[in-house]
């Protein structure tokens, strides 16, 4: 890391102002976000166990929703406690290696979610389009790859923003309107010119969202022809709803992607890209869970006979 000259021997620290301009909230806010990671911790561990212990469930959609579940507690876990703690302390300091770690993992997690929820549409467009050539295709030599994939290249475009945010020089104390050190807040703060450093992360971010939206949109647009071709009823309405849960969850996830990182707008006000990263941050990793599992019997039967066993 360079500093600016003068600084060599200090260590940046940055100041998380979160939601402090709404102190009146701050209790509320709290309970919330408390709520809603308790959630996220139960379900998605939840959903791995009841993955685990179910024969039926042991198959290749779930093998994926497994791994989307392990995703979304890390990735809550990474961000969520750092805010629950800032609603609570006066002292909203971050270190600079602490937000620089913070960064890096939410990186790592995010772009693997981007490419596990594109394996996941792949997946279903095997199973609607091609259901006798289906175990064939989706191997698990084939579906093992998918996700080591999707994981490798999370760690390479985070270690690749990385090693650039920390090429930047930064002031003694830098004060970051968020509650998560983004890559747009660090660079917001630095003392030299970001400019290579946001260039590449728009380029990771739009090759990103590009990919995999070009992966989910072939895959549902085949799936759409097909389904629109069955004679029967029964089986269209089967096949969308099996679909609903996964394009749900993919319209969430993009959406505020695109909102927050691929359709800049300079009138979009702190507040807002504030309430957009706690959809993103926290809200998706809790939802997720919810939405698979409240339309899928196998996992709520597997889940009721779970509690009565303990209880």
């Amino acid at each position: 890391m360079m500093l600016p000259e003068g600084n060599q021997s200090s260590i940046p620290t940055f100041i998380l102002l979160g939601f402090s301009e709404y102190p009146e909230v701050q209790v509320p806010l709290f309970l919330v976000f408390l709520s809603t990671y308790t959630v996220t911790v139960v379900g998605n561990l939840g959903m791995m166990i009841i993955i685990k212990i179910n024969p039926k469930l042991h198959t290749v959609m779930y093998f994926f929703l497994s791994h989307l579940s392990f995703v979304d507690f890390c990735y809550s876990t990474v961000v969520t406690p750092k805010l629950l703690e800032n609603l609570v302390v006066e002292d909203r300091t971050i270190s600079f290696s602490g937000c620089i770690m913070q960064f890096c993992f939410a990186c790592i997690f995010a772009a693997t979610e981007t490419f596990i929820l594109a394996a996941m549409a792949y997946d279903r467009f095997v199973a609607v389009c091609n259901p006798l050539l289906y175990t064939t295709t989706m191997s698990q030599k084939l579906c093992a790859l998918l996700v080591a994939g999707s994981y490798t290249w999370g760690i390479v475009c985070s270690l690749t923003l990385t090693y650039f945010l920390l090429e930047l020089s930064y002031c003694e104390s830098s004060i970051i309107n968020n509650f998560i050190c983004d890559h747009s807040v660090i660079v917001s703060v630095s003392c030299s010119d970001p400019y290579i450093s946001q260039m590449l992360c728009f380029a990771i971010a739009v090759f990103n969202e590009t990919s995999s939206l070009m992966i989910i949109l072939m895959s549902y647009i085949l799936i759409f022809i097909t389904v629109t071709k069955m004679p029967s009823a029964s089986g269209r309405s089967k096949t969308f709803s099996t679909c609903a849960s996964h394009l749900t969850a993919i319209t969430i996830f993009h959406g505020i992607i695109l909102f927050l990182y691929c359709v800049p707008n300079p009138k979009t006000s702190k507040l807002m890209v504030k309430v957009a990263s706690v959809f993103y941050t926290v809200m998706i990793p809790m939802l997720n869970p919810l939405i698979y599992s409240l339309r899928n019997k196998d996992v709520k039967d597997t889940f009721g006979k779970l509690v009565l066993t303990k209880l």
